[in-house]
């Protein structure tokens, strides 16, 4: 931890607030509604391209305190959001994230008379989640879930945090059913403590700054508060919670405190509609025990869009996708040498199928390519490998080049007995997937050689005023031409004449053209 005395500047503790962000969104982004019943928010969230900002959701006349928080929903639901988030575009989104993560960080300690988000502390009776504007997200859902929670943990064997984003299945005003089955951090560190019969404290934010999102569900091996700080590029409040000793962001805007409680997975939780847009199905799942609950005086509460059938317009799936670019980004610099672009679908969850561009050297490197994205950590599909000229942004684009580049004897790539998701209904019972690269690179060309023809793009006509006009005659002369370096070279700008030209001299037994089309003198 960074002693505050090393900082003696006090953290901005607004620059990265979640009220702030929402309210700045442009209208084209943000959809401002009423007061809503909280059987409504989920229909006004699905597939809404932009985030919705209720002014009150289930509360009624007179209500203060908890139930008359205001909710956000669907903040994080498209990368225009993330990107305006991290100052940057779509395009530069990755590279911005990128950029920041090999950043050093900054994080300060501040006192809870600090950290607004400790400006309203509750404890005993009066910390009841029940009173939240928790809303059932899905018909078949379990029960109401806090979907927008990021968890902190503090790991007793190492001295990190370690902090995540997981669901809350509402069982009681001081009782929720936590997911810490995926593979994770947390379900090791949970289960150690498990082992020794001690409960783990946790902490919920929930109402969090997008870039608090995208460092939560990153993998990298490190305290995670150092995550966070290196992509909000900027000195990170952190405050201690009023009931255990985890860390938080001081401001964030509410904060539930608790523990997981020791007897393990013990309590059926589900179904939830799962980021894979299909139910999940009932687990047996630990109980998170509420301790305090701390917020600040004007908190906006925050849902998580997941599932469903319009999977690229939800949180879950845009961040997931983030997460994966970044992972293969990092697998691919040890596998190849000219990476341009990596876009993840998140109309596939976030990371089954993901397209790459780069610029092969050498025969094989797309095929290097599809290796270190099968092996990578990011649950990777279906990978598609493309050369830099593709937008692999645009679907009009990936399909041309998957029509027109890709023979299914010689470009594709299957393996099997990989690591699966075990969500992916797909499965069908099975425990491994078969993964398929995709190669839609053309031939590698040695330096300085140009594509033939027939694999050219054909584009609108660059034209150029010659500094001293040639007759179509002394052009052709000169060596072959194109019908454009005709016009080009006598400054034309119709084009009617030079073909009179062309007539005269073909009449005369003295052009014909290549192989390529080009015009040439024959005597």
């Amino acid at each position: 931890m960074t002693r505050a005395a090393e900082h003696p500047e006090a953290p901005d503790t607004e620059r990265f607030r979640l009220r702030r962000f929402v309210e700045a969104l442009p209208e084209a982004e943000l959809q401002r509604a009423g007061p809503t019943d909280l059987i409504d928010v989920a229909a006004a969230l699905e597939g809404n391209p932009r985030a919705v900002l209720f002014e009150s959701a289930g509360a009624g006349r007179g209500a203060t305190g908890l139930a008359a928080l205001p909710l956000a929903g669907n903040v994080n639901g498209s990368r225009s959001r993330l990107a305006r988030a991290f100052d940057t575009t779509e395009a530069g989104l990755l590279g911005e994230v990128r950029r920041r993560l090999a950043q050093p960080g900054k994080r300060v300690l501040i006192g809870r008379s600090e950290a607004p988000v400790q400006q309203v502390v509750l404890t005993g009776e009066a910390a009841d989640i029940t009173r939240l504007p928790v809303h059932l997200q899905h018909a078949l859902d379990g029960a109401p879930y806090i979907s927008a929670g990021i968890d902190y943990a503090l790991d007793p064997d190492s001295g990190s945090t370690n902090v995540g984003v997981r669901r809350l299945m509402l069982r009681s005003a001081t009782t929720a059913g936590v997911d810490v089955q995926a593979p994770s951090d947390l379900r090791a560190i949970y289960e150690r403590q498990v082992a020794r019969g001690k409960p783990l404290p946790v902490a919920f934010t929930v109402g969090a700054h997008p870039i608090d999102f995208v460092a939560a569900v990153m993998r990298i091996p490190t305290d995670e508060l150092d995550v966070l700080a290196r992509l909000r590029g900027a000195p990170l409040p952190l405050v201690k919670c009023v009931s255990n000793d985890v860390l938080v962001p001081a401001d964030a805007e509410l904060v539930i405190e608790g523990f997981l409680d020791q007897a393990g997975y013990t309590e059926q939780e589900g179904p939830y509609g799962e980021f894979l847009g299909y139910y999940g199905e009932v687990k047996k799942n630990p109980i998170f025990h509420v301790t305090a609950i701390t917020h600040r005086h004007d908190a906006l509460f925050q849902t998580a869009t997941i599932s469903g059938r319009t999977m690229a317009r939800t949180d879950t799936a845009q961040l997931c996708a983030l997460r994966a670019e970044v992972v293969v980004w990092k697998a691919l610099e040890s596998a190849v040498r000219e990476v341009h672009a990596v876009h993840a679908l998140a109309s596939t969850g976030g990371s089954f199928h993901v397209r790459v561009a780069l610029r092969a050297r050498v025969p094989g490197e797309a095929g290097n390519a599809i290796a270190a994205v099968f092996g990578c950590l990011a649950n990777v599909k279906h990978v598609y490998i493309t050369d830099p000229d593709i937008d692999i942004f645009s679907d009009e684009q990936m399909e041309w080049a998957m029509a027109t580049r890709f023979s299914a004897e010689r470009d594709l790539v299957i393996q099997s007995g990989l690591r699966a998701m075990p969500l992916d209904p797909a499965l069908d019972g099975g425990r491994t997937w078969t993964k398929a690269g995709f190669d839609l690179t053309r031939p590698v060309r040695a330096p300085g050689q140009a594509a033939p023809l027939l694999e050219q793009i054909p584009e609108p006509p660059q034209t150029r005023t010659p500094a001293i006009p040639a007759s179509v005659e002394a052009l052709l002369v000169g060596g072959p031409c194109f019908f454009i370096d005709l016009m080009n070279g006598t400054g034309s700008r119709d084009g009617r004449e030079i073909l009179a030209e062309l007539e005269r001299l073909r009449a005369s037994g003295r052009i014909d053209q290549d192989h390529d089309g080009r015009y040439r003198m024959t005597r």
